[in-house]
């Protein structure tokens, strides 16, 4: 469950940041504030000092909206993170989690000690089995990130892989459900395409390193220019006075493009041949460039959809037109803010544990300063009002009653005190509860066994799948004794001696010594 009903989804993209502010009203989401800041360059420009421009970026950002304890989320791109996909065995629900870490081992190409990861599992109640999608990214790279948003004093609450983030968008707001006909999600971004493949109960990602800059840098080899005029004469293609050699020199990016989604298609369905898809949804501002829709759906015979306007935002503001102008591009930013609120198909988070405990802790921080406040005032009204009634009662003489109760009081007292010193106390009863010192051992010793043989099997079948003889521990006996304190016993436990601690008598820890064993 979302912690909040409002939630930014903030997505630092190559060429803008773009930044969405929901709000959950009931079953319905409003639009409370949105920004697009691009940037002086794009992220991609060469040299580019990428850090300094992402510093920029974000301080940018932070002086335009006050960020400071805002509930946020927020995306990385794919191509710098994992996303895997592996069908499972039948297996119980409870240890599902423990199957899916062993397929995170194998699945990612790094330590689980040293990345962030998480999953998702993916069903549908017409097929038995069982799909997980493990999304991970290593650890340093997410501190670089929250690092980053630290300085300007921004800490996220999620962040996510950005094609997730799209696929969100896309579900909730064309209601996604296993009736939903396949579809194919495909998100142009600067440098990289992100393509999601979803039909009911089953989700597949794939990032490739094609983006709006492989066109800037068509222009700038065909016309010899710089960087930054082949991106301002790649926007401005369409009213060009030479467009159609603008288009003509963007022609083989086109080609490449249509080809890697078909590669990423082909391969998909490979794996799934009952896959059915029949439209592709596209995102990105590179889907301005007249022609490239039309085109895929030529190369892809599919249906080509561009939605126009999210249709389940509502936005009342004078802004409400440049939103929906701003739609290609906001996706993203959509599908993390919905992750925010709860609304999210796939909840991967990578955010440290560690990092969202701290800052729990540090938004607490500001109500225990109120809560000791009142404490203080509270206890200094009590204060106050017990001299106020204690002046009150010295004032007036004692009645004869309380007197009669003060002596009744002593004479009861002295009674006790005879009572008291005739006491034998019987320990009998306290030795009794005493025997129950301990017996929360025994589960951590079956525990730990249990463990110690899980680990040795795994490790025996690994060894046996690697051409060895693949044997393991054979559990032959588990005995336990237990020694009550300053118990004599010699009796013979199974262990070859008489004492299975092998500890001489009247030592630390041998018979006759006083604490338990």
């Amino acid at each position: 469950m979302a912690s909040s009903n409002v939630c930014w989804g903030i997505e630092l993209g190559s060429g803008a940041i773009k930044a969405l502010k929901l709000q959950a009203e009931g079953d319905s989401l409003k639009v409370l504030d949105f920004l697009v800041i691009p940037h002086k360059k794009v992220l991609s420009t060469p040299d580019l000092d990428i850090g300094e421009a992402t510093r920029v970026a974000l301080g940018e950002l932070v002086s335009q909206r006050d960020l400071t304890g805002q509930n946020i989320a927020i995306s990385v791109p794919g191509n710098s993170a994992f996303a895997r996909f592996a069908k499972l065995p039948p297996v119980e629900p409870k240890k599902v989690a423990s199957i899916v870490e062993f397929e995170a081992r194998q699945q990612i190409p790094f330590p689980l000690e040293e990345v962030e990861w998480d999953y998702q599992t993916f069903a549908n109640k017409d097929s038995p089995d069982l799909e997980v999608g493990i999304f991970a990214m290593r650890r340093d790279s997410v501190m670089e990130r929250l690092a980053a948003w630290a300085d300007v004093g921004v800490t996220p609450t999620y962040v996510t892989v950005s094609p997730i983030s799209v696929f969100n968008a896309v579900a909730y707001d064309l209601n996604f459900s296993e009736k939903t006909p396949g579809t194919v999600v495909l998100d142009v971004g600067a440098t990289s395409t992100d393509l999601v493949v979803a039909e009911a109960g089953r989700v597949w990602v794939r990032t490739f390193p094609i983006g709006g800059h492989q066109f800037t840098e068509a222009l700038v080899e065909a016309f010899q220019l710089t960087y930054s005029k082949a991106e301002k004469l790649k926007r401005e293609a369409e009213t060009s006075k030479h467009a159609r050699h603008v288009f003509q020199a963007m022609r083989p990016v086109f080609s490449d493009l249509a080809q890697d989604v078909q590669r990423s298609i082909g391969y998909y369905q490979s794996l799934h041949r009952d896959a059915n898809l029949t439209r592709l949804v596209v995102f990105g501002s590179t889907f301005n460039l007249p022609g490239l829709k039309k085109y895929l759906g030529q190369q892809l015979q599919m249906e080509v959809v561009q939605l126009p306007q999210f249709n389940r935002l509502s936005f009342d503001g004078p802004q409400s037109g440049e939103f929906q102008a701003a739609t290609l591009n906001m996706a993203t930013a959509y599908g993390l803010a919905l992750q925010g609120l709860g609304y999210g198909a796939i909840n991967a988070n990578l955010v440290p544990k560690q990092v969202l405990r701290d800052a729990m802790w540090k938004g607490k921080v500001k109500w225990f300063a109120i809560a000791a406040g009142l404490s203080v005032v509270a206890g200094g009204a009590s204060f106050l009002k017990y001299f106020l009634d204690s002046s009150k009662i010295n004032a007036d003489p004692r009645p004869n009653s309380v007197e009669q109760a003060i002596s009744a009081k002593r004479e009861l007292d002295g009674q006790w005190k005879q009572v008291e010193s005739s006491f034998t106390p019987d320990y009998r009863a306290a030795n009794s509860l005493l025997l129950l010192d301990g017996r929360d051992v025994m589960p951590w010793l079956v525990d730990d066994l249990g463990q110690m043989m899980a680990r040795t099997q795994s490790v025996a079948k690994k060894a046996k799948e690697a051409g060895g003889s693949g044997d393991g521990f054979r559990f032959i006996k588990y005995t336990t004794v237990y020694t009550s304190a300053g118990a004599e016993d010699e009796g013979d436990y199974g262990f070859g001696e008489s004492d299975p601690f092998g500890t001489p008598a009247g030592e630390p820890g041998g018979r006759g010594a006083a604490p338990p064993r």
